[in-house]
């Protein structure tokens, strides 16, 4: 189980950073949905642990979507105070030796966190977990709630956008 958790871990918080934008929701999330699926599922079959986790993941992420319209709707009647924003996750290839790569690799990873930010939920969730997790199309299907047909759609989408977006970043 622990191993499984360490393998998981900077994947499952750069999905929740990218879905939140803030860096302590994203850590609060992802704490969240370790702690419920090993409460829940670690008695499961190793093969289902991935898309129960992820959709564990999922649920907590569109949770806090929900929780931040109804503080939006407050705030707009003048009732509670705005939360506070912050950027998005630098990555950076620290095993790389040569700087002016690693200058590259980083231009391009702050170039395709832009680009998924700017993608609609959905893609943004289809893609990270199809491209990123290597999920099936059913477990992603699963895990978004949604048909495997709706998946390849909103993939498809998500490629064809990221590819016009980062065709000059992409090392």
């Amino acid at each position: 189980m622990e191993s499984f958790l360490k393998s998981i871990e900077r994947p499952a918080y750069r999905m929740a950073l990218l879905a939140c934008r803030n860096r302590e929701d994203a850590l609060d999330l992802v704490q969240d949905a370790f702690c419920r699926f090993v409460d829940k599922y670690a008695q499961r079959p190793r093969e289902e642990w991935q898309p129960l986790f992820y959709t564990i993941l999922h649920n907590a992420i569109r949770d806090l979507g929900r929780r931040r319209t109804i503080r939006r709707c407050l705030l707009w009647f003048g009732i509670g105070a705005p939360e506070e924003e912050s950027g998005l996750e630098q990555l950076v290839d620290d095993h790389s030796p040569d700087p002016e790569h690693a200058a590259q690799v980083n231009h391009a990873f702050s170039a395709l966190h832009q680009a998924l930010s700017r993608l609609p939920l959905r893609q943004r969730q289809a893609f990270l977990l199809r491209g990123w997790q290597e999920l099936s199309v059913a477990d992603t299907a699963g895990v978004m709630g949604c048909s495997e047909g709706s998946v390849k759609t909103h993939y498809s989408r998500a490629i064809q956008t990221l590819r016009e977006q980062l065709g000059d970043h992409w090392p």
